[in-house]
């Protein structure tokens, strides 16, 4: 059955954890396989992890990190970073991964979308969306780290990508990464009436209240966050946390009454 996930995302940058905003000015935040152990006692619902440097200095994924965080990793793990065909997708998954996250190589070539998912099974290939606004309010796709700008609509590549076979799309606001200032409502809206792929939504929660509401208002959804989970107060103190059991159930839609209803 599916349900909706609250998702913590770490960004790693030169072999550490770190947290950026709008893509920029990455704080070192500690060691990911750390930060793994810790939400292992929280008992997260899924993992995002990227590795930001592979694509941007053309190298394969760090395999051996990978292995070293599946082995630690007691929830669903997806990564990305670096994936650029399906012997490497077919690698990651045998090293422990449930999901391959890419972005580049397949706006570059769609049709890999339909090799990888033939490779490890279409419920393991996400396609992530950077996604960025312009002074008009017009939504176009960014790639490496929002270094180039393909000019492309994001919907409209949402749904090619979407027709070669992939389980789940994720759609980054790159205007909100690092600013806790809440999601992107309209994007989230225009992308969810754009396609029927599971969607999960990164960029701009900065609070429990945030989550909520994306929940609220489109259900059945995947909640990602970076800064809300490694921060803590005005002065962005490194803090890692997630909501305990009961918490979660509440911020998902399905506290006490809730659950009495269903």
């Amino acid at each position: 059955m599916l349900r909706s996930r609250i998702i913590p995302c770490l960004l790693v940058h030169n072999g550490g954890l770190v947290k950026t905003v709008g893509f920029k000015d990455a704080k070192y935040v500690g060691d990911p396989i750390n930060a793994v152990k810790i939400f292992n006692e929280k008992e997260v619902d899924e993992l995002i992890v990227v590795d930001i440097d592979a694509s941007v200095k053309g190298r394969e994924p760090d395999f051996r990190l990978i292995e070293n965080l599946a082995a630690e990793c007691r929830m669903p793990l997806c990564y990305g970073g670096g994936v650029k065909d399906e012997q490497q997708a077919e690698k990651i998954i045998s090293l422990g991964v449930e999901k391959v996250a890419l972005s580049s190589a397949l706006i570059e070539t769609p049709t890999l979308a339909s090799r990888i998912s033939e490779a490890i099974g279409k419920q393991s290939v996400v396609f992530v969306l950077d996604v960025k606004k312009n002074v008009f309010g017009k939504y176009s796709v960014y790639t490496h780290n929002a270094r180039r700008n393909t000019k492309q609509d994001p919907f409209r590549l949402a749904r090619t990508i979407e027709s070669q076979g992939v389980g789940e799309i994720v759609i980054n606001s790159i205007d909100k990464d690092g600013t806790m200032t809440g999601y992107d409502g309209k994007l989230v809206e225009r992308m969810r009436a754009t396609v029927d792929a599971p969607i999960t939504v990164l960029g701009g929660a900065g609070s429990l209240d945030d989550i909520h509401s994306l929940i609220d208002q489109f259900k059945i959804i995947g909640a990602a966050a970076g800064s809300l989970f490694v921060f803590k107060g005005k002065y962005r103190a490194v803090l890692i946390s997630y909501p305990g059991r009961d918490e979660k159930q509440v911020v998902a839609g399905l506290g006490p009454a809730a659950r009495l209803a269903a």
